[in-house]
Protein backbone atom coordinates (compact mmCIF):
# COMPACT_ATOMS: atom_id res chain seq x y z
CA UNK A 1 0.00 0.00 0.00
CA UNK A 2 1.35 3.74 -0.82
CA UNK A 3 2.11 6.07 2.02
CA UNK A 4 -0.20 9.22 2.24
CA UNK A 5 3.00 11.34 2.08
CA UNK A 6 4.16 9.74 -1.22
CA UNK A 7 0.37 9.98 -2.65
CA UNK A 8 0.39 13.69 -1.75
CA UNK A 9 3.32 14.25 -3.31
CA UNK A 10 2.84 12.84 -6.33
CA UNK A 11 -0.46 14.60 -6.61
CA UNK A 12 1.04 18.21 -5.69
CA UNK A 13 3.96 17.21 -8.42
CA UNK A 14 1.58 16.59 -11.02
CA UNK A 15 -0.41 19.77 -10.29
CA UNK A 16 2.77 21.71 -10.64
CA UNK A 17 3.74 20.35 -13.47
CA UNK A 18 0.35 19.97 -15.21
CA UNK A 19 -0.16 23.29 -14.43
CA UNK A 20 3.60 24.36 -15.86
CA UNK A 21 2.92 22.47 -18.91
CA UNK A 22 -0.22 24.36 -19.24
CA UNK A 23 0.93 27.64 -18.84
CA UNK A 24 4.10 26.65 -20.99
CA UNK A 25 1.56 26.26 -24.02
CA UNK A 26 -0.78 28.40 -23.83
CA UNK A 27 1.99 31.33 -23.34
CA UNK A 28 3.80 30.04 -26.49
CA UNK A 29 7.06 29.56 -24.23
CA UNK A 30 9.21 27.47 -26.53
CA UNK A 31 8.45 30.57 -29.06
CA UNK A 32 10.73 32.85 -26.52
CA UNK A 33 14.14 30.43 -27.00
CA UNK A 34 13.74 31.63 -30.80
CA UNK A 35 15.05 34.72 -31.95
CA UNK A 36 11.94 35.79 -34.08
CA UNK A 37 10.72 39.16 -33.35
CA UNK A 38 7.02 37.76 -33.49
CA UNK A 39 7.79 36.03 -30.23
CA UNK A 40 7.63 39.42 -28.42
CA UNK A 41 4.22 40.02 -29.51
CA UNK A 42 2.86 36.96 -27.90
CA UNK A 43 1.89 39.24 -25.16
CA UNK A 44 -0.70 41.91 -26.82
CA UNK A 45 1.34 44.70 -24.68
CA UNK A 46 4.60 44.67 -26.56
CA UNK A 47 2.13 45.28 -30.06
CA UNK A 48 3.09 48.81 -30.35
CA UNK A 49 6.90 48.08 -29.63
CA UNK A 50 6.74 45.42 -32.24
CA UNK A 51 4.85 48.12 -34.62
CA UNK A 52 7.16 50.23 -33.90
CA UNK A 53 10.07 48.62 -34.35
CA UNK A 54 9.11 47.06 -37.98
CA UNK A 55 8.51 51.36 -38.89
CA UNK A 56 11.93 52.32 -37.58
CA UNK A 57 15.51 52.66 -39.55
CA UNK A 58 17.04 49.52 -37.67
CA UNK A 59 14.42 47.21 -38.65
CA UNK A 60 16.39 45.54 -41.55
CA UNK A 61 19.69 45.30 -39.20
CA UNK A 62 18.58 44.47 -35.90
CA UNK A 63 15.70 42.28 -34.07
CA UNK A 64 14.74 42.17 -30.80
CA UNK A 65 17.57 39.81 -29.47
CA UNK A 66 20.06 41.56 -31.33
CA UNK A 67 19.47 44.87 -29.20
CA UNK A 68 17.97 44.06 -25.92
CA UNK A 69 19.82 40.23 -25.18
CA UNK A 70 23.29 40.11 -24.51
CA UNK A 71 25.50 38.36 -27.39
CA UNK A 72 27.14 35.73 -25.76
CA UNK A 73 24.87 32.31 -25.64
CA UNK A 74 25.09 32.33 -21.80
CA UNK A 75 24.10 35.58 -20.97
CA UNK A 76 21.42 35.49 -23.44
CA UNK A 77 19.51 32.79 -21.92
CA UNK A 78 20.18 34.06 -18.60
CA UNK A 79 18.41 37.24 -19.54
CA UNK A 80 15.85 35.43 -21.39
CA UNK A 81 15.25 33.58 -17.93
CA UNK A 82 14.94 36.19 -15.72
CA UNK A 83 13.03 38.49 -18.09
CA UNK A 84 10.36 35.99 -18.37
CA UNK A 85 10.26 35.33 -15.02
CA UNK A 86 9.41 39.33 -14.50
CA UNK A 87 7.39 39.90 -17.24
CA UNK A 88 5.43 36.66 -16.50
CA UNK A 89 4.93 37.88 -13.46
CA UNK A 90 4.19 41.54 -14.37
CA UNK A 91 1.64 40.43 -16.81
CA UNK A 92 -0.14 37.70 -14.78
CA UNK A 93 -0.45 40.56 -11.35
CA UNK A 94 -1.28 43.33 -14.19
CA UNK A 95 1.33 44.97 -11.77
CA UNK A 96 3.89 46.81 -14.44
CA UNK A 97 4.11 50.50 -16.03
CA UNK A 98 2.45 51.44 -18.93
CA UNK A 99 3.82 51.97 -21.21
CA UNK A 100 6.39 49.65 -20.86
CA UNK A 101 9.89 51.23 -19.55
CA UNK A 102 13.28 49.85 -20.13
CA UNK A 103 14.75 49.07 -16.58
CA UNK A 104 18.47 49.52 -15.25
CA UNK A 105 19.94 46.17 -15.97
CA UNK A 106 18.38 45.64 -19.88
CA UNK A 107 19.17 49.32 -20.22
CA UNK A 108 22.78 48.34 -19.46
CA UNK A 109 22.53 45.69 -22.04
CA UNK A 110 20.54 48.14 -24.66
CA UNK A 111 23.42 50.36 -24.18
CA UNK A 112 25.92 47.82 -24.33
CA UNK A 113 24.77 46.74 -27.61
CA UNK A 114 24.44 50.37 -28.79
CA UNK A 115 28.21 50.48 -28.60
CA UNK A 116 28.90 46.86 -29.62
CA UNK A 117 27.44 47.40 -32.85
CA UNK A 118 28.46 51.62 -33.64
CA UNK A 119 31.79 51.26 -31.99
CA UNK A 120 33.39 52.32 -35.22
CA UNK A 121 31.28 55.69 -34.93
CA UNK A 122 31.38 56.49 -31.30
CA UNK A 123 34.49 55.20 -29.84
CA UNK A 124 35.72 58.09 -29.25
CA UNK A 125 32.81 59.16 -27.05
CA UNK A 126 32.95 56.09 -24.99
CA UNK A 127 36.90 56.67 -23.81
CA UNK A 128 35.82 55.54 -20.07
CA UNK A 129 33.84 52.77 -19.16
CA UNK A 130 30.46 52.66 -21.03
CA UNK A 131 29.23 51.55 -17.57
CA UNK A 132 30.28 54.97 -15.55
CA UNK A 133 26.76 56.35 -14.79
CA UNK A 134 27.90 59.66 -15.88
CA UNK A 135 28.31 58.08 -19.47
CA UNK A 136 26.32 59.45 -22.30
CA UNK A 137 23.54 57.21 -22.77
CA UNK A 138 22.83 56.27 -25.98
CA UNK A 139 18.69 56.07 -26.25
CA UNK A 140 18.91 59.80 -24.41
CA UNK A 141 19.28 61.63 -27.71
CA UNK A 142 18.69 58.49 -29.77
CA UNK A 143 15.08 57.26 -28.63
CA UNK A 144 13.20 56.75 -31.35
CA UNK A 145 15.81 54.11 -33.56
CA UNK A 146 15.37 51.07 -32.06
CA UNK A 147 11.57 51.47 -32.32
CA UNK A 148 10.53 54.21 -35.39
CA UNK A 149 8.93 57.75 -34.57
CA UNK A 150 7.56 57.09 -31.29
CA UNK A 151 10.17 56.62 -28.81
CA UNK A 152 8.02 53.49 -27.68
CA UNK A 153 9.01 51.78 -23.98
CA UNK A 154 11.48 54.07 -22.84
CA UNK A 155 9.24 55.95 -20.98
CA UNK A 156 5.98 58.12 -20.31
CA UNK A 157 3.09 58.75 -17.88
CA UNK A 158 2.01 55.92 -15.78
CA UNK A 159 -1.29 54.59 -16.28
CA UNK A 160 -2.42 54.87 -12.94
CA UNK A 161 -0.89 58.46 -12.92
CA UNK A 162 -3.72 59.00 -16.38
CA UNK A 163 -6.62 58.03 -15.05
CA UNK A 164 -5.91 59.64 -11.73
CA UNK A 165 -5.35 62.86 -13.74
CA UNK A 166 -8.84 62.21 -16.17
CA UNK A 167 -10.74 62.00 -12.56
CA UNK A 168 -9.74 65.25 -11.60
CA UNK A 169 -10.14 67.19 -14.75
Amino acid sequence: MLDKKAVVLAVLVGILVGTGAFTMKYAEGLSYMSSDPKACVNCHIMTPQYDSWVKSSHHAQATCVDCHLPHDFIGKYIAKAENGWHHSKAFTTQNFHEPIMIKGKNKGILQHNCVECHEDMVHEIFRRDITDPDAVSCIHCHASVGHGVLPTGIGGADRGVEKERESHE
